[in-house]
């Protein structure tokens, strides 16, 4: 049976954490759950320690930032498969998780599910990816178009790629899959919601930083053209731009 391993990074966030693991308890299939805890002092460490019958092992110690916890999280991990849920994202259906790996076979190295992004409260906001087709590098082109909440990768991947780059304040999932971008993996994509993804987080309030560092690692990376690049960027800006706009007069 494929070993799944899912990992969660949290800081201060123990009500979000509980519902998490609520989530993950509810799984059809057994996982294995590690938790990288950035020295929180609200509690979340007693929500750890309250289930670890479903974790099998967590770091409660400071960080260098999410990509470090992430990495963390890796070396801890001896699942075929690494998942990584951030505290208050919730598995969609109980079910969710075996019905994404029936029929998955050795070569798959990247297996992506839907992702529902919703507000704090549950409320649904949009599904991500739209369309479910055979997915093609070139989408990493203009966004991030396998969500990580519902992106399961295994770990041949990072032994050939590499683990998550410290310097990364924002897309650090992002900036791992550009690094492959020119000898891409087998990827199969499933129309099946995995997580429900829940607003908010570092990035938030931060989207025109978050703007520059994708562009950035784009150029690092050299994904296709300086010229190109630039104007995906524009046109992601601008876009960015006219739906705030649209936004503030909506509401």
């Amino acid at each position: 049976m494929t070993k799944i391993s899912i990992i969660i990074a949290v800081k201060n966030a123990k009500d979000p954490l509980k519902r998490t693991l609520d989530s993950i308890r509810a799984q059809t299939i057994p996982l294995e759950i590690i938790v990288i805890d950035s020295l929180s002092s609200d509690g979340t460490l007693n929500v750890i320690t309250q289930n670890q019958d479903i974790i099998s092992a967590y770091r409660s110690e400071p960080d260098r930032g999410i990509s470090d916890a992430f990495n963390k999280g890796l070396k801890l991990a001896t699942g075929d498969y690494i998942n990584y849920q951030g505290a208050g994202d919730l598995l969609f259906a109980p079910d969710c998780i075996e019905r994404l790996f029936s029929n998955v076979v050795d070569t798959d190295i990247l297996i992506c599910g839907k992702v529902m992004r919703v507000q704090e409260d549950g409320t649904p906001l949009w599904v991500a990816p739209k369309q479910i087709k055979a997915f093609k590098p070139s989408t990493l082109l203009f966004k991030m178009s396998l969500p990580h909440q519902g992106l399961f990768t295994h770990r041949s991947f990072f032994e050939k790629f590499g683990v998550f780059d410290l310097e990364m304040k924002f897309a650090m999932d992002y900036e791992l899959l550009l690094r492959a971008y020119h000898q891409f993996p087998k990827t199969v994509v499933k129309d099946i919601i995995v997580s429900k993804w829940q607003a908010g987080g570092v990035g938030s309030n931060r989207i025109l930083e978050v703007f520059d560092e994708y562009h950035r690692i784009k150029m690092q990376h050299h994904i296709a053209a300086p010229s190109l690049l630039k104007l995906i960027d524009q046109l992601n800006r601008l876009k960015y731009r006219i739906k705030t706009k649209w936004l503030r007069l909506a509401y």
